[in-house]
Parts: structure tokens; sequence; C-alpha cells
């Protein structure tokens, strides 16, 4: 089992639930073979025009899976209109080392925000 990390531009031209839902598709291709992470970026500008388009939803997966599931899971980037580039990357222990500390980070911060969230509400009350 290898760790790997995958970049996705969707097309903006979508809603927030139909986005939901093709992000939902791609996470439901790589589950079952370990741990998943996905992490939304949201809107931004592209560096150059794709297609016409300016502006495009950037999503994150990172997980373990065997070679196969990676192969199954671009033919279903590339089969898909509303996936404007993808980009796959295996990552080397310190890379798969590294990642697991900046999710942890990013889990710690959201549970401080919503600590500090709470302690302010009570305080208010």
């Amino acid at each position: 089992m290898n760790n790997y990390e995958v970049l996705y531009i969707l097309s903006d031209k979508q809603d927030a639930e139909a986005r939901k839902a093709l992000i939902g598709k791609f996470q439901a291709l790589v589950e079952g073979n370990g741990e998943v992470s996905v992490d939304e970026w949201g809107s931004r500008k592209l560096a150059y025009p794709i297609q016409k388009k300016s502006t495009g939803f950037y999503a994150m997966i990172e997980f373990d899976a065997p070679a196969d599931i990676v192969k199954k899971l671009e033919t279903a980037y590339r089969r898909d209109a509303r996936v404007i580039r993808f980009l796959t990357f295996r990552l080397d222990k310190y890379a798969a080392e590294y990642a697991a500390k900046r999710r942890s980070l990013r889990s710690g911060k959201v549970e401080k925000v919503t600590e500090e969230v709470k302690v302010e509400e009570v305080k208010e009350n």
C-alpha cells in the first residue's frame, strides 16, 4: 500500500450540492483501503485559462491504496467533464509523515477555534 495525494480542480459552474456529491463520489472510490482525508480548498483563480475557464474549485484527497485504485480514480477523473485538471502524487515516507503532521495541525487548529468560540459564548451569557 502506498500513500497518495490527488489534487484536482472542478468546474465552478455547479452548485455546492453537486460539488459535494462529486467529491463524495471520488472519495468513495478510494475508501475501504485505509485512511482517507479530503481537504476542500475552495474556489480560486486559475493561473491561466483552462477550457475557457478562469476560476475553479480546488480539492485534495490523501489516501493509502494499491496502485490499481489510482488507475481507476484517474479514469473517473478523465471521464467526468466537470473535472478540469488533476494531478496524482505518490508520497515517499518523509512526505507521508509531513502530510500526517499537517492534517493533525489542521484538525488541532479547528478544535482550538471551536473551543475559543465556546468559551466566548459562555462569557457572553
